[in-house]
């Protein structure tokens, strides 16, 4: 008997690829939104870039020159906590401080044992579940544990020794401490009265169907999905490093942390809006970063550009997350050259290889991993014609 083609289910696998995979997902991604506050996001992003100043250039003065990179991670504590009251964001920044000094600290060791770099790549996704894990936990929220990550990534160059692993974790954690104190003297200037739902009460709502703001952790604090959440970001760090490795690319640890960030997504939508936005918004900010350090620019200038950046980063991350990758690629790139000194062509090509294959690798196990309920969502949202 002739057997009649039948369509795949709404909300199979193969009909959730073609979702997230049409044209509409590109427009979502490029929606431009209004953020809760500019004013507090614009004074989230002068903080941060003070406390990168004061203790870079007051490393830069010190015996401890080489560290300024490490001082630079460490302030961006005060990236965390913007819409919270004053007494909160004490603790938030404190605490996103910890997250920020424990990875460098911990990979840091790890790098004094001699391991081979699969190993060290491993151990590297290995933390970053932990990250996200505690990042639920201690309720920060955004931009979450990416941050810690990529702090946790700048541990796995080489350390000469005990001191030298030591020395690392004071900077960072002077930058941490740096970053509390400037929020501590500056947080009045926010406008209180704006504010969002804390992580915990932002777990009842339902997510919203377009999301182009900096990423948050994922919408539920449950310890169930919290680890389930931590071992779906080793995997997909561990996979994305590690293919990077295999290709003989510069920088695997940067594909972890692309994937990572794709990965918070707050829904299947979500996750292919921070794949189209993130490799976009590299793209364009590579080449940026490439034109800076091309002209051979000198530590003052490296850190201006950084400071510049920051606040732009800052500004305009919650109109778009794409216009935030903008800028956010170069901040980076330079700050990395801040503690370790990169070809700029190199550096900027491997960027864009890295983000790309982290946001295929992060889209695609999202979608893999995915539940039935995530993939009726999906078609839903994709039927509203959104």
């Amino acid at each position: 008997m002739h057997r009649k083609h039948q369509t795949p289910p709404p909300a199979s696998l193969t009909q959730s690829l073609r979702h997230l995979a049409s044209p509409a997902r590109l427009r979502e991604s490029l929606t431009i939104q209004r953020p809760p506050s500019v004013r507090n996001a614009t004074i989230a992003g002068i903080q941060v870039a003070l406390a990168v100043l004061a203790v870079a250039a007051g490393l830069h003065y010190s015996p401890w020159e080489h560290l300024a990179g490490f001082g630079g991670l460490g302030a961006l504590a005060a990236l965390f906590g913007r819409f919270a009251p004053i007494a909160r964001r004490r603790y938030v920044v404190l605490t996103a401080g910890a997250l920020l000094v424990m990875p460098v600290a911990l990979l840091s060791g790890l790098t004094l044992a001699g391991l081979p770099p699969v190993v060290m790549l491993l151990a590297l996704a290995a933390l970053a579940g932990v990250l996200a894990s505690l990042a639920h936990r201690t309720q920060v929220g955004a931009p979450g544990a990416v941050i810690f990550i990529f702090a946790a990534s700048a541990a796995l160059g080489p350390i000469g020794g005990p001191l030298a692993l030591a020395e690392r974790t004071a900077a960072t954690a002077l930058g941490a401490a740096a970053a509390w104190l400037v929020c501590l003297l500056t947080d009045h200037l926010r406008d209180l009265n704006v504010m969002v739902p804390a992580p915990a009460a932002a777990t009842a709502a339902a997510p919203a169907p377009v999301s182009t703001a900096a990423p948050t952790a994922p919408p539920a604090i449950s310890p169930g999905y919290a680890t389930l959440y931590s071992l779906r970001v080793s995997l997909c760090a561990a996979l994305a490093a590690v293919l990077a490795h295999m290709a003989g690319w510069s920088h695997p640890a940067w594909a972890g942390i692309g994937a990572v960030a794709v990965l918070q997504g707050a829904h299947l939508p979500g996750t292919v809006h921070r794949a189209w936005q993130r490799t976009l918004g590299t793209i364009a900010g590579a080449a940026i970063a490439w034109v800076i350090l091309s002209l051979s620019p000198s530590f003052w200038t490296l850190l201006l550009a950084v400071v510049v950046l920051q606040v732009l980063t800052e500004v305009v991350i919650g109109f778009n997350y794409a216009l935030g990758q903008v800028f956010v690629t170069p901040m980076a790139l330079l700050m990395t050259t801040l503690a370790s000194h990169g070809e700029a062509a190199e550096m900027a090509i491997s960027r864009i290889y890295d983000t790309t294959l982290g946001a295929v690798v992060g889209t695609v196990l999202a979608l893999a991993l995915s539940s039935m309920d995530e993939r009726i969502h999906l078609a839903r949202h994709h039927r509203s014609g959104r």
